[in-house]
């Protein structure tokens, strides 16, 4: 079913350093999904990195891509073989959408899927336009008292709900967190709610942390950039020194950011026994003080989205457990997506959460 003589404006990364926008033809939905008139989509770190630099690891543009993964919208038309939603429904929509047959799906595990077709990952395009057709599956409805705006930021809060999960944080735990964008900070909320008796937070941008003490955390520190020449692990070596001079060791550590030094320090400043979760996506090879690993026993962990998340995230947004709304600094109409973008990138204005909105 198509939406005849309806616009369908899409936010396109026609190749590096080049988003367009570009009208599409409205979606033909098959069966089993649903098609979508996106209201809200966020603007990810990720969508940024294409944009700048063309790939993330692996993953390289090689044709023109539609951006955005972190969406909601409302149902305007839905396929024979669905039951669970109508036209009118109010959802948050999980971007990526695994082949549920291989031994990964079957087992729970289906962000590992090898055949994961992921929104806004080559060369799948991603949500950000005005009409979308999605697996109805993947689409969740969302109360009265959830905005879509809050349900857009449910796929982000995934990742801070698949990291809790992950590092098994417990009730008291100590959790320092590096990194204090949209996910990092989701990651010190989603300590909190798990029961994390402290969170402390680093970052180099003393913005980000002047926002932090008002949101989930209890310390935040302010990181030094290396002296010039300085090697990584001789900063990350000085650096975890000065940090303990105010902060205990951590029974979990979260890197939100990715950077080799930071990797390092996580190590450095988890406890005996303790665990270090690795969020951020930096370089495919660092170099790590392993010592810290074998000789105190430091548990490392990856990870890669998050799975069975959103309906705990719906519910968590809906009684209040976690308030995503004051992460939300600014917002654009889709006709100035590029605008938008350009915003997250110059991080302007205390920027954390920008919004474009169809």
């Amino acid at each position: 079913m198509t939406l005849a003589h309806e616009t369908n404006v899409n936010v396109v990364l026609r190749k590096q350093g080049e988003i367009v926008l570009e009208e599409r033809p409205v979606p033909t939905i098959r069966p089993d999904e649903v098609l979508l008139n996106i209201k809200v989509t966020g603007i990810c770190g990720s969508d940024v990195h294409y944009w700048l630099h063309g790939g993330i690891g692996d993953f390289k543009l090689k044709a023109p891509m539609v951006l955005g993964h972190e969406s909601a919208g409302i149902v305007v038309a839905v396929g024979d073989n669905v039951k669970h939603l109508q036209v009118g429904d109010r959802v948050a929509v999980e971007p990526g959408v695994s082949c549920r047959l291989c031994e990964e799906c079957k087992t729970g595990h289906y962000n590992l899927c090898k055949d994961m077709k992921f929104a806004a990952t080559p060369p799948i395009d991603g949500t950000l336009c005005n009409y979308y057709a999605h697996a109805a599956d993947f689409c969740y409805k969302i109360p009265d008292n959830l905005s879509l705006e809050e349900a857009a930021c449910i796929e982000p809060l995934s990742v801070a709900i698949h990291t809790a999960n992950r590092s098994n944080i417990r009730s008291g735990d100590r959790v320092m967190v590096f990194g204090a964008g949209p996910v990092g900070l989701l990651c010190c909320a989603m300590a909190k709610a798990a029961g994390a008796g402290h969170v402390s937070i680093a970052d180099i941008s003393p913005s980000r942390l002047e926002f932090a003490k008002s949101y989930y955390t209890d310390s935040q520190i302010v990181l030094q950039r290396p002296e010039v020449g300085e090697p990584n692990i001789e900063y990350s070596r000085r650096t975890a020194k000065a940090i303990l001079e105010t902060e205990e060791m951590a029974d979990v550590v979260i890197d939100a950011t990715g950077a080799e030094t930071c990797v390092q320090m996580s190590l450095m400043l988890a406890k005996n026994g303790g665990c270090v979760v690795l969020v951020g996506m930096g370089s495919a090879v660092q170099s790590l003080p392993v010592q810290e690993l074998g000789a105190r026993e430091v548990d490392i962990k990856g990870i890669f989205r998050y799975r069975n998340t959103y309906p705990r995230a719906v519910k968590m947004l809906s009684a209040g457990t976690i308030d995503v709304k004051p992460l939300i600094t600014h917002s654009y109409p889709l006709k100035n997506a590029v605008d938008a973008f350009e915003h997250v990138k110059s991080g302007r204005d205390g920027a954390i959460k920008v919004l474009i909105l169809g």
